[in-house]
């Protein structure tokens, strides 16, 4: 094991514990929302997938047998029916084919004998194929504060169809998120926390003096946070490193000693910083859609942008080729697009798209008047580009209509949240949240999680004045016409934050892992641009960047036969593609779906017969998938 400089050193081989406790209920929540119907999320996104198969009986040293069933006294499985231990226990969950456990961990891993302790929910996706069982694969779906259960009920078969059927899938609700308790939340009720997020400001350069407004938002929830949270003591052992230690510990009580991992957005992050901890127990490790490392644990939050505007700009270049039918939002030539959309912009600026209530003899419109403003079309901007394949072509009918005054496509677009019943927001009874129970629902991700890992991961931020965050909101705009102006609010997160986590990495990411790691990166990501994945993949020796050519964030952003081959090449056989490699996707936003046939394949990797089970997986996953940095309600 490589020795790792942290805060402080420690020795990360600490041993397998033992106990039990329990907490509470919980039922899946299989619906989406909207991907922009959220507050502040990195990323790092359905109906929920269901997998029925025969179950084949254990044939390695490493499985363990089929577990038994947790049910309540009605015969439905429930969370509640789970003790909590110290070693880790299967039971069946859910469909056929799903194990679950909650497995009881230190808060402080420094500190093992302390009595404070986190319960991390863990999910298993059976292998089918026995024949030759190849051990688990851990993915995590991104944030952070993203829910792997949530991700596992959702797209976990299509990961499998990917990596193979003789691997298990295995995730876990990191900690403070989701399943896993206590949980990160800072609010005492669903009322508490709606009635915040509806005062919500403009973006950074809506109008002069808004930055300020966000800035000291910014500053009361982060007080309001740490005062939240302070009784569990979880704000000061929420940092990556932990996260880290977490998996780790997973995996050895499943009694595996090396890590296969597939990581989306934030999860570059978890699987960069596991592999720089313990490099020799990298098995395989594909980093799909890459943070910077550095600039993540500096805090600097700057990079992430660089390839925002190419997505813009594949609008404009792709709506004109197009052509009108495709593209309603159609022009001539790419400028022609672009200056129409800018004057669309500032006219909102100036003149927001009234839509009146609807009146009692219509069967389409808002309950409550709705205004659709240059703030709303900036953040709706800001979610499209993380999926321009499916969101493009709708996008461009909002724009073609908000510019003749018409706001229901808009609201079409940005779903049910804005003809909600007013006593949905405001039920007659309580909805209180207690963060030490698991919630009656799973929902995609905790929200408050995202920024209490960012903060504790990066330098210090929680000092800066309001002017040092004016320069930095400024300097994310001059970066990116697409999302600067959206995106200070990922850099205000930090202000007024100022518990500071026991353990946190320091350590430079310069390693040789136990086998070379795949960076994998859109050609344009608007979040993880390509020169992130570049970037990571100069400290980790014998490492390789595939880029995909597509546009959008990770490469779920696309379907591509191609990469899907590269990846279970890579986790099959070992198989690394060469320098300089590329994959086409298999559809481009406004085109036709190619499919199977635009993989034109590699060799002898991949057999002819598995090319169009790829094909599905891939496109599936694409479909389901939402992983991705968000940034604010509009």
């Amino acid at each position: 094991m490589r020795n790792t400089k942290l805060e402080p050193a420690v020795d990360c081989r600490l041993p397998l514990l033992n106990h039990s406790a329990k907490y509470g209920h919980i039922t899946p929540n299989r619906q989406r929302s909207a991907p922009w119907v959220a507050g502040l999320t990195l990323v790092a996104f359905l109906a929920v997938c269901y997998r029925f198969a025969v179950i084949h009986a254990a044939k390695s040293l490493f499985r363990d047998t089929t577990p038994p069933t947790a049910t309540k006294p009605d015969g439905q499985w429930s969370w509640a029916a789970l003790e909590s231990s110290r070693s880790l226990t299967w039971h069946r969950c859910y469909d056929d084919g799903y194990d679950c456990a909650r497995l009881d961990v230190p808060m402080d891993w420094l500190d093992p004998s302390n009595n404070s302790r986190v319960v991390l929910a863990v999910m298993r996706l059976r292998a089918t194929n026995m024949t030759d069982y190849r051990g688990p694969v851990f993915f995590n779906p991104g944030g952070p504060g993203g829910s792997g259960i949530w991700s596992m009920l959702d797209h976990g078969e299509h990961i499998q169809a990917i990596v193979g059927a003789d691997h298990d899938i295995v995730t876990f609700d990191p900690r403070g998120v989701g399943v896993s308790v206590p949980r990160l939340e800072c609010w005492s009720s669903r009322q508490e926390r709606t009635f915040w997020g509806l005062a919500e400001v403009g973006v950074s350069d809506s109008h002069p003096g808004v930055l300020y407004d966000e800035y000291a938002r910014a500053v009361a929830v982060s007080s309001r946070c740490e005062a939240a949270l302070a009784n569990s003591d979880i704000l000061r052992h929420t940092s990556t490193v932990s996260h880290a230690r977490d998996m780790l510990e997973i995996l050895n009580q499943m009694g595996h000693d090396k890590l296969k991992y597939w990581g989306f957005s934030y999860g570059t992050i978890l699987g960069g910083t596991f592999a720089a901890m313990y490099p020799d127990k990298v098995e395989r490790l594909v980093s799909d859609g890459n943070v910077d490392y550095n600039e993540w644990y500096r805090g600097a939050h700057v990079n992430f942008l660089r390839d925002a505007d190419k997505v813009l700009d594949s609008f404009y270049k792709l709506c004109s080729q197009a052509g009108p039918v495709k593209c309603i939002f159609y022009e001539t030539s790419p400028a022609k697009v672009e200056k129409r959309f800018r004057n669309l912009l500032e006219r909102l600026r100036e003149r927001p798209v009234v839509v009146p209530a609807k009146a009692d003899d219509e069967d389409e419109g808002p309950e409550m008047p709705q205004i659709i403003s240059y703030s709303a079309l900036r953040r709706m901007l800001s979610s499209v580009l993380y999926q321009p394949l499916y969101l493009f072509p709708e996008f461009a009918r909002v724009l073609a209509a908000l510019e003749v005054g018409n706001g229901l496509p808009f609201l079409r677009m940005a779903g049910a949240r804005h003809s909600l019943p007013f006593e949905s927001f405001c039920p007659s009874g309580p909805n209180p949240i207690e963060p030490t129970v698991p919630p009656s629902a799973i929902g995609e991700d905790t929200e408050d999680a995202f920024p209490a890992v960012m903060c504790a991961d990066s330098e210090p931020w929680g000092n800066k004045t309001a002017q040092d965050f004016a320069l930095v909101a400024e300097g994310l705009r001059n970066v990116s016409f697409a999302i600067g102006a959206v995106s200070s609010v990922i850099r205000s997160a930090c202000v007024g934050r100022l518990v500071r986590p026991k353990w946190r990495f320091t350590d430079t990411f310069q390693v040789k892992t136990g086998f070379p790691v795949l960076f994998i990166a859109n050609m344009a990501d608007n979040v993880t641009p390509l020169v992130s994945a570049r970037n990571n993949s100069r400290g980790f020796e014998g490492s390789v960047v595939l880029v995909q050519n597509s546009y959008g964030h990770t490469t779920l952003a696309a379907p591509s036969t191609c990469t899907a081959a590269r990846i279970r090449a890579y986790f099959q056989q070992g198989s690394l593609p060469p320098h300089g490699a590329e994959c086409e996707a298999d559809q481009q936003p406004f085109g036709e779906y190619a499919g199977k046939s635009a993989f034109t394949g590699f060799g002898s990797a991949i057999a002819p017969h598995e090319v169009a089970g790829l094909a599905r997986a891939t496109l599936e996953l694409s479909k389901k998938a939402s992983t991705r940095l968000r940034t604010g309600r509009f």
